[in-house]
């Protein structure tokens, strides 16, 4: 009998379980990613070890264990035999603070004699300060500012802090500071039941720009200044991240030898004690508003602060030379000889003979013309000389008056073109051979007069300049990038060098197409972060530690340099990492100072001061993006600094590493303080930032039927249209098109949109051109300014100036 088989159900009718995917989260993975937790990748051929208890104890002790060995090295340098002085500035924020007074009072205190040197050596807590007197002069309280240790704000009872000391508060907030001690002078000529009033006024006032600043300290009481020279010794100085990165000195001695060939220059020998990072005599050496200069030797010149008396420190032993310049030495070459042989040079084709053999046929042209009339004029840049002017084509005007285009793209082309034309170019008159020819009236003095303005016509015209700047920036405001298309000039010549991007943030732009001559002379790196980290660590090795008295000794320096040290202001050098003498295209971020009201162009005339380095720059301000740059690094052009946004300005100069202070400061022309424009910080070295500048057409519709419009006032011609066809529309209103076809002869085309448009709404097309900026970058130095610009940084003058005026 055959064996009987089981029984089954069909397959078809059973249930299936759904099986676990595996490529999607579960539960507790997704718990895991909402709070932060991330999965380390395994690391292939090491076993992982589980760490305990004990190992996170010993991670967490060694962590402490650094720290505190980073305090005392912090500290090490202000201890000893051989310590070195803290700088404490004494700055004057009203019109009768006597800074001498101040410091005499703080000798006082510990029952030092004051002789008028600048240390105090205070025995009882084992310290030495460096009591660093300034007068209200602008720049020097932001040089000693810089190189401080702590700052004593010096207030008074009687008098409010004025105008130019709120001004003093605001550039030293800018530009990163050291601790802050408010110390107010005249309080106990104040009745007593109003001398806490004072002091809790004047507490409101400094906590405004320092919160940190925790109490006013009065100059009368002896136990307050006991209390702040304890303070002032047994805290650490604040650390400047960008200013102790790299080696500064606040010079004590100047010295400077002439050399035999040329007296006016010569070397400078700097004494003081060194401080921040280490230094080689491989770098460079800047000195404010004189520039970089290369170091002969570093001598190491120890000094005990036992012996220190009086106005003299006194050698303990004879100089020892630390370091001599190697062949490593950095050059102050800072740009490059660009080689305009070296682009790419290809056969002519016939159309490209047939244009050269116009333009010879046009020159022949003007050259008949030249000779028939005996002159011509020549329109060239301001400052031109007659030699250059010689040497300059007719052809390159066009390439030349690129600036006109950047001003008449938001206002009418010809007004607005003709006052750049005046501002940077002039017309030169040449003869029959090709030399400029000066103007020889008969009457010079009455042709001059005639010439000259009233000062009621040159007022009207500067009230005039300045009405039709704050129309521009309102329109820049109100219809940004906005432009009428001329009606007798073709759009597709007026916007030849413009194109149309399908989208601003992705849409590919080479970097390095047609590039301005000016960026064969910049240098760039290939990684910029890992540069700077390198030449961060080589001052490890350097010879000159941080902390020594050295004496700096430098070559081919001006005889100015030494003329300018005096016992009555600050003198502070820098020293350069490598390659921050070069030349190179620099993006810093700049916020508007919402106290200045007045439009603030691209272009314009600024005062920068760059962390240690001022110079006077003309940047180009364009959009700063928070998330990072976009993919292909274009970034919109600004034509106007605006108020209540981060922007980025774009300028020609020499590189720095690391994040320094950034404050632009318009100078006046009535006498008054200069005015701060904006403040920042440097954002990055990069040449291959795109600043694109945007040009928007608007056309108005004339016919709708369904997706379908006629539009017009666009183009005015059908030639325009079928050449900007590619490029795409988009509406105010949301809605996106392109151009289909031309219609008649008056510029009217047919469009098609993803939807129905409004007969109040506007076609808009946007065209972008790259901008570069100018190489026009130069230093600042105070000493080429005029005695009137000079005064400017200068505020009233105090009691105690007045004083030793007499």
């Amino acid at each position: 009998m055959a064996k009987e088989e089981a029984f089954h159900h069909r397959s078809t009718l059973k249930q299936k379980h759904k099986p676990f995917k595996r490529r999607f989260a579960t539960k507790n993975t997704l718990r895991d990613k909402s709070k932060g937790r991330t999965q380390r990748a395994p690391i292939k051929g090491k076993v992982q070890r589980k760490h305990t208890r004990a190992d996170r104890r010993n991670a967490v002790r060694t962590e402490q264990r650094k720290k505190r060995e980073q305090i005392l090295m912090s500290t090490r340098i202000f201890s000893g035999r051989h310590r070195t002085p803290k700088i404490v500035a004494i700055i004057p924020l009203c019109s009768n603070t006597n800074t001498q007074s101040l410091v005499k009072s703080l000798f006082d205190s510990v029952e030092e004699p004051f002789e008028g040197s600048p240390l105090l050596n205070v025995s009882r807590f084992k310290q030495t300060l460096q009591l660093v007197q300034v007068n209200r002069n602008l720049l020097d309280i932001l040089d000693v500012a810089k190189v401080a240790d702590y700052m004593v704000m010096g207030m008074s009872a009687d008098v409010e802090v004025d105008e130019f000391g709120e001004h003093c508060l605001s550039a030293i907030q800018n530009q990163g500071h050291a601790a802050v001690f408010p110390v107010v002078q005249g309080l106990d000529q104040v009745a007593a039941k109003r001398r806490n009033d004072v002091r809790k006024s004047l507490q409101s006032f400094i906590g405004h720009f320092f919160p940190d600043a925790e109490k006013v300290i009065s100059s009368d009481s002896t136990t307050d200044l006991l209390a702040l020279l304890r303070v002032l010794t047994s805290q650490v100085p604040k650390t400047i991240k960008w200013r102790d990165t790299r080696p500064y000195m606040l010079a004590d001695k100047v010295e400077f030898a002439p050399s035999s060939e040329n007296p006016q220059v010569g070397h400078l020998a700097l004494t003081g004690y060194l401080r921040g990072s280490n230094l080689s005599a491989n770098r460079l050496i800047h000195i404010p508003s004189f520039g970089d200069f290369q170091i002969e030797q570093i001598d190491n010149v120890p000094v005990s602060m036992e012996h220190a008396k009086g106005n003299e420190i006194e050698e303990d032993d004879e100089p020892v030379v630390l370091d001599r310049p190697t062949a490593e030495q950095d050059s102050l070459v800072a740009s490059n000889e660009p080689d305009q042989l070296n682009n790419e040079q290809t056969w002519p084709e016939d159309e490209e003979m047939d244009g050269w053999k116009q333009q010879m046929a046009k020159m022949e042209e003007e050259e008949e013309q030249m000779a028939s009339n005996g002159k011509r004029t020549l329109r060239v840049p301001k400052g031109t000389s007659a030699y250059q002017a010689a040497w300059i084509a007719d052809d390159e005007e066009s390439d030349m008056s690129d600036s006109d285009e950047d001003m008449d793209d938001y206002s009418d082309a010809s007004s607005t073109g003709a006052a750049e034309d005046a501002e940077e170019y002039e017309d030169i008159q040449l003869d029959a051979a090709g030399n400029p020819i000066e103007n020889e009236d008969e009457g010079e003095d009455e042709g001059e007069d005639e010439n000259l303005l009233s000062a009621e016509e040159e007022a009207a015209q500067l009230k005039a300049y300045l009405k039709e700047r704050e129309r521009q920036n309102r329109d820049d405001l109100q219809f940004p990038d906005e432009v009428d298309t001329p009606m007798d000039q073709l759009a597709r010549e007026r916007f030849a060098r413009f194109r149309g991007l399908q989208s601003f943030r992705t849409s590919p732009w080479d970097p390095y197409e047609n590039l301005p001559l000016d960026y064969a002379r910049i240098f760039q790196f290939e990684n910029f972060k890992r540069t700077q980290q390198r030449v961060v660590r080589m001052c490890a090795d350097a010879p000159a530690k941080a902390g020594m008295h050295v004496r700096i000794v430098l070559k081919q320096v001006p005889v100015q340099a030494s003329l300018c040290f005096t016992k009555d202001r600050p003198y502070v050098v820098f020293g350069l990492h490598q390659y921050e003498h070069q030349m190179s295209v620099v993006h810093f971020t700049v916020t508007r100072n919402p106290e200045y009201t007045e439009p603030v162009r691209s272009k314009d005339p600024i005062v920068m001061h760059f962390g240690f380095r001022r110079y006077n720059v003309r940047p180009l301000y364009s959009q700063h993006l928070h998330g990072g740059a976009t993919v292909n690094n274009v970034h919109k052009f600004e034509r106007f600094l605006k108020p209540g946004e981060v922007s980025v300005g774009t300028v020609f100069a020499p590189i720095q590493f690391g994040t320094v202070p950034v404050s632009l400061y318009l100078p006046s022309s009535k006498g008054t303080l200069p005015t701060l424009v904006g403040t920042g910080s440097s954002l990055e070295v990069n040449p291959s930032r795109i600043l694109a500048k945007r040009v928007i057409l608007t056309g108005a519709p004339f016919k709708i039927h369904r997706r379908s419009a006629v539009v017009r006032y666009m183009f005015f011609n059908p030639e325009d249209v079928n050449w900007f066809k590619p490029i795409q529309l988009y509406t105010k209103y949301g809605k996106v098109g392109h151009i289909k076809e031309s219609l008649g002869t008056h510029g009217y085309m047919k469009c098609i949109f993803d939807g129905p448009i409004k007969q109040m709404d506007t076609v808009c097309m946007n065209l972008y051109k790259r901008v570069f900026p100018k190489w026009n970058t130069s230093l600042w130095s105070e000493h080429e300014q005029t005695d009137e610009q000079t005064q400017q940084w200068v505020g009233p003058a105090t009691e105690q100036d007045v004083a030793m005026d007499i």
